[in-house]
């Protein structure tokens, strides 16, 4: 019984609430160009060029996610979220060339997805010099746990595992396990055997 009110509790303080102001949010963000899919629920969240972002269908992004192109005003969509993609609170993308997150993948909060750099050549400010950046590619069934750093050029294949606060400066496997600072393999995810 405790538990049938804890969840009656939970669906009246955080679905039903936030399903009237996600209402608003969506209607802002496509009058403003954004695509957005069928059941998909917005948290309070930050777009600085929502014609760049496309949001498929039933997915949950929580309040504090921060959905950035980091440049200026230019046509197309570059943030392509799949279908039940969830992304976790204070989760953020800064992109200037790309970003591609496949269906059902989960991005837990804190996570940084990043597909830029700084030039570092000595003589010149690092704020003037060009950005090199490769586009970032989250394929479907993905979990990223909290606080994972996604970096310029990576890809992580369908069914992978990112342990919590890794830091992914290369391409991940399908179905692989990896974790750390830099990350890199720790195993692989197994089915089980009735």
């Amino acid at each position: 019984m405790e538990r049938l009110v804890h969840q009656i509790m939970f669906n009246l303080r955080v679905r039903y609430p936030n399903r009237t102001a996600s209402a608003l949010r969506k209607l802002v963000y496509r009058l403003a160009g954004m695509q957005i899919g069928r059941g998909t629920i917005l948290g309070r969240i930050f777009v600085n060029w929502p014609h760049q972002v496309l949001i498929g269908s039933d997915c949950l992004l929580q309040r504090d996610v921060v959905l950035q192109f980091a440049g200026i005003w230019a046509p197309g969509r570059r943030i392509k979220i799949g279908d039940r993609v969830f992304i976790g609170r204070g989760a953020e993308v800064n992109i200037t060339h790309g970003l591609v997150i496949g269906n059902d993948s989960l991005i837990a909060a804190g996570c940084r997805l990043i597909d830029h750099d700084h030039g570092t050549i000595a003589g010149e400010l690092i704020r003037t010099q060009e950005c090199p950046g490769e586009h970032i590619a989250i394929g479907n069934d993905v979990w990223l746990g909290s606080n994972v750093v996604l970096l310029k050029g990576v890809s992580v294949g369908d069914g992978a595992v990112v342990a919590a606060g890794a830091v992914v400066t290369r391409p991940v496997p399908p179905m692989e396990i990896w974790g750390g600072v830099p990350a890199r393999k720790l195993g692989e995810r197994r089915t089980i055997c009735a």
